[in-house]
Parts: structure tokens; sequence; C-alpha cells
């Protein structure tokens, strides 16, 4: 059973997203309402994948990434938030994330993104990649 850490600063994100994950088929080992804590679950539990939003307060999502690739946390981190921003979502692909959704996607969608990563592959909302790929594109 593919083990998951959710990180939201939001209590009803994090315990809303639970038995929705079971129902999928996941373990949800750890859940962590900033970056910070988020860091000290993920080192205690080993999870597979991490679901982390990128704006809360204090330690946000950009800054957990940066400290978990500077801790060797190898560990796939799939960006699930409601922020549909091309340059934050530049800033978390370089910082390590391995994907991206917005939090309008389904529990199918959601549960078929976190078996990718986990089977060490990437991905990123369709709606975004279009969006990136032409902003390539044009730059010179």
């Amino acid at each position: 059973m593919t083990r998951l850490v959710v990180v939201d600063d939001q209590t009803l994100v994090r315990q809303g997203i639970r038995p929705l994950l079971e129902m999928a088929g996941f373990e949800m080992v750890g859940e962590a309402d900033d970056g910070r804590r988020a860091l000290d679950v993920i080192g205690a539990v080993s999870p597979d994948v991490v679901l982390l939003d990128l704006r809360m307060p204090g330690a946000d999502g950009i800054w957990t990434l940066d400290r978990l690739r500077e801790r060797s946390l190898e560990v796939p981190v799939l960006v699930l938030t409601t922020f549909d921003d091309d340059e934050l979502v530049l800033a978390a692909l370089r910082a390590g994330a391995r994907g991206y959704l917005l939090e309008d996607v389904t529990l199918e969608q959601l549960a078929r993104a976190v078996r990718i990563l986990e089977e060490g592959g990437t991905l990123v909302a369709p709606s975004i990649t279009d969006r990136l790929l032409r902003a390539i594109r044009s730059a010179p």
C-alpha cells in the first residue's frame, strides 16, 4: 500500500482528504500544517509520496522542497494547490517537485498522479503543461 504524507495548512483539507485517499487504496501515514513540521514527519515515517500545498504561513511549500533537497530526502513530492501561477509552478519544479496538480482534480486523477510519482514518473496538470510549453516556445 502506498504511504502518503499530506502537508497543508488547512485542517479541513487534511482531514477531508484522508478518507478519500484511503478509499483510493492509499495509507495516510502522516500530516503537517507547515514545512517545518513536514520535515519532521517525513523524516520519521519515510512516506512513498508527499502531497504538498505551496502557500502556507511560516515555512511554505517552496521552502519545504528546498530543505528536502538539502537533506537528501528523495521522496517524490506532488504539489497539490489552488494556485495556478506559472512562476509558482516553475519555482516548485525547480525546487524538486515531481508533480503539480490543482486542487480541483478528481480523486481518480489524484490517485493516478500519486501512482505515477511512486513509480518514478512526473506529472504536471495538462492545463499548466500547455501554458508552460507555449511560454517556452515563445521565449527567445
